[in-house]
C-alpha cells in the first residue's frame, strides 16, 4: 500500500498532521516497538539513551525521532553537555557531516516542539476569552 497516493502532499509526503492524529498505525506500531526494546534491555535508563542517541546520529535521524525521543532523554538525567560529548564520541566513527546534520534536526525539533506549545497555549487563551 502506497501512503502518499492515500495522504497527499508537498513532494508525496504524508501530511504532519497525519502523522499526529489519534488513530495511527505507524505511530503506534513505532510506540509498541519502542517500548518491547525498553521493556527487554538491561542498561540503565541513561546508557539506554546514549545508545538510542548515538544510534539517531548515526542514521542521521529526522527532527521527529528527536521529538519522540526526548521525553525520554529529559527523564534519563541527559544534559546538554551529555548530548555534545555523545556527539563528539561518535564523530569519528559516523563523520562530521552526520554530526552537524544530527545538531541541525536538533534544532528544528526544539523549532517545532516551540511552536506547537506556542499554538497549544494560543488555543487555550482563545477558548479561555469565549
Amino acid at each position: 500500500m502506497d501512503c502518499r497516493s492515500q495522504h497527499p502532499g508537498p513532494a508525496g509526503r504524508i501530511p504532519l498532521e497525519d502523522l499526529v492524529s489519534d488513530n495511527n498505525p505507524v505511530l503506534d506500531t513505532l510506540a509498541d516497538v519502542t517500548a518491547a526494546s525498553v521493556e527487554h534491555n538491561m542498561l540503565p535508563a541513561r546508557d539506554f539513551m546514549i545508545a538510542r542517541l548515538a544510534a539517531l546520529i548515526a542514521v542521521d535521524a529526522p527532527p521527529i525521532s528527536w521529538i519522540a525521543n526526548a521525553p525520554a532523554i529529559e527523564e534519563s538525567g541527559l544534559t546538554t553537555e551529555d548530548i555534545e560529548g555523545i556527539m563528539i564520541a561518535v564523530a569519528p566513527v559516523v563523520g562530521a557531516p552526520r554530526v552537524m546534520a544530527a545538531g541541525g534536526h536538533i534544532l528544528r525539533a526544539l523549532g517545532l516542539s516551540i511552536a506547537v506549545a506556542e499554538a497549544e497555549i494560543a488555543d487555550e487563551i482563545g477558548a479561555d476569552e469565549e
